[in-house]
């Protein structure tokens, strides 16, 4: 088991900011809904129906055209809606277990836990962070922080029942 210190989740969060920052227009990142709106729950709803439901096409569907998927501190990074489908069927098939979200927020964006459902049983240990940029009524990025150490830092469990 991973400790993970605040200092190391800083950098981590700081890694992140600049790759969003590399990454979107500022005038995109200003487009968003509002924190708790009626748009960003729809949207937050959605998002996590089609996960846990392993809909791919309905999670697609919510992106917009050229979205970005990263998973920093990985150089992985996929745009458009074709090359995080490929990326998310790829996964998809590699993972082969139930995901279950929970919601939270990073840095004011929306956000979940990530838990992957064990095989005949009520439990679903962490597995990574999930956060969404949002434009409109639409995401324009995913951030796939997969590391499950970070879950506790959001006030969320490492195991779900």
């Amino acid at each position: 088991m991973l400790v993970t210190s605040e200092a190391s989740v800083n950098s981590l969060l700081r890694r992140a900011r600049a790759a969003f920052d590399s990454r979107l227009p500022t005038g995109g990142r200003e487009r968003a809904p509002l924190p708790n709106s009626k748009v960003e729950r729809e949207l937050v709803t959605s998002f996590a129906e089609t996960v846990e439901n392993g809909d791919l096409d309905g999670i697609v569907a919510l992106l917009t055209d050229d979205a970005w998927l990263t998973m920093p501190p990985l150089p992985h990074a996929y745009q458009g809606r074709n090359a995080i489908s490929a990326f998310l069927r790829g996964a998809e098939e590699r993972r082969g277990a139930a995901r279950r979200l929970v919601a939270t927020r990073a840095n004011t964006q929306p956000a979940f836990g990530c838990y992957l459902s064990v095989p005949e049983t009520d439990v679903a240990h962490a597995f990574s962070l999930l956060v969404l940029t949002l434009e409109g009524d639409q995401i324009s990025a995913i951030t796939w922080f997969a590391e499950s150490s970070l879950l506790p830092q959001f006030g969320l469990p490492r195991m779900l029942r």
